[in-house]
């Protein structure tokens, strides 16, 4: 059997729900010490550091670029397991293809970075620069002991890196259509509408905070924030909840708690953001409550060495002209772009992730090892003596 597909096999079968990594770190530091990686484990959190993070590096034989591959031992729960077709941390193959929670996000990424670089090591051993590996348990939970917890412990030793692909599942398709070149912000809001609380039959006693708020939630839902530009999108509003009531039917509420977001471009800031909605708040006499929760800035790689060599060997191997998009949620790479220059994010058609009988197309898995072996020879490949 391909041995990409022998690492994903057993990556899949630990049942790593984050924040647990139920081993998959090890696994894979045991392998890269094997090719000469220097590994530190960066245990963070609570409870004796319940999240596992791993940097590793490979120090080559002449100066280069570090190149980093970054991504995530962690996966969601799986959702009812009587929906499943088959057991979510067992690998099945059916027609093709490998079912499993984490075969799309992103355990396909992972083994096939791993068994990239032992290829690559094992050919070019002499090879430029660095070769290292972020890695991480707490990125499909709350990201404040994964990769930013590392981020800033490299920040404090004055760690220089180049280029880091981050191995989410990017492609809509098929293999190769498209790398992420960056990604828009989120900044959530959890607004709370000051009323008074009162009988139905008696309105002139009370104030509904839902109907003082609807002018003002219309008008934010209409507002155009931004015009995007030629990398990002414009920036876009959501509610997606709203909260109010006893549940008693003649009851005016005291208070509507709603929470909402923002994916923003390059032309907002949270500050802009916020500044808005308070004035279009107080404008419509909204009293008001509102924690604002930042979980992420903005950040574009433009094209350079890095999506130059990505795109190339994407081409060699599917020939396949990878776009380059800004679309999508956030990731991991919004922290590591702070310390990186060029960032980039590129795996598997991302078609089935999160979703009950998570797959990915077998012949896919060795294809996404080519991909990435061939971009650390365009990058980190000796130069002539």
């Amino acid at each position: 059997m391909d041995s990409t597909l022998v690492l994903l096999e057993q990556l899949i079968a630990r049942a790593s729900v984050t924040p647990d990594d139920a081993g998959c770190q090890a696994l894979i530091a045991q392998r890269l010490e094997a090719m000469g990686f220097a590994c530190e484990h960066l245990p963070f959190g609570s409870e004796g550091g319940r999240v596992a993070n791993l940097w590793a590096v490979r120090a080559g034989a002449r100066p280069g670029p570090t190149l980093v591959l970054a991504g995530h031992t962690d996966v969601v729960p799986t959702g009812p397991l009587d929906q499943w077709s088959s057991a979510p941390f067992v690998p099945t193959y059916r027609d093709g293809k490998l079912y499993g929670r984490g075969t799309a996000d992103m355990k396909t990424s992972l083994a096939a970075m791993v068994v990239a670089a032992e290829e690559f090591v094992a050919a070019r051993p002499d090879h430029a620069g660095r070769l290292a590996f972020l890695l991480t348990s707490d990125e499909e939970g709350p990201s404040v002991d994964g990769t930013v917890r590392v981020v800033d412990a490299l920040q404090a030793r004055g760690e220089q890196l180049d280029c880091c692909i981050v191995g989410e599942p990017t492609c809509v398709g098929t293999l190769g259509d498209m790398i992420k070149n960056g990604r828009r912000g989120s900044l959530s809001a959890r607004l709370t509408v000051v009323g008074v609380q009162g009988h139905v039959a008696y309105p002139h006693l009370a104030r509904n905070p839902i109907h003082v708020a609807a002018p003002a939630i219309a008008e934010l839902a209409a507002t155009q924030w931004d015009t995007g530009n030629d990398h990002f999108p414009p920036t876009s509003f959501q509610i997606s909840n709203l909260h109010s009531g006893t549940g008693a039917t003649n009851v005016i509420p005291g208070e509507a708690v709603i929470d909402l977001n923002f994916r923003f471009s390059t032309e907002s800031t949270p500050e802009s953001l916020k500044a808005r909605v308070v004035e279009i708040l107080q404008r419509h006499g909204v009293e008001h409550r509102v924690a604002w929760t930042l979980g992420g800035s903005p950040f574009l790689t433009r094209p350079g060495t890095l999506s130059a060599a990505l795109v190339q060997a994407i081409r060699e191997e599917t020939g396949v002209a990878a776009a380059l998009s800004t679309t999508g949620g956030t990731s991991d790479g919004r922290f590591i772009s702070r310390i990186c220059p060029q960032v980039v994010e590129f795996g598997p058609v991302n078609a089935t992730i999160h979703k009950i009988d998570e797959h990915v197309a077998v012949d896919a898995v060795p294809r996404l090892k080519n991909i990435y072996r061939r971009t650390m020879d365009h990058l980190l490949a000796p130069t002539e003596s």
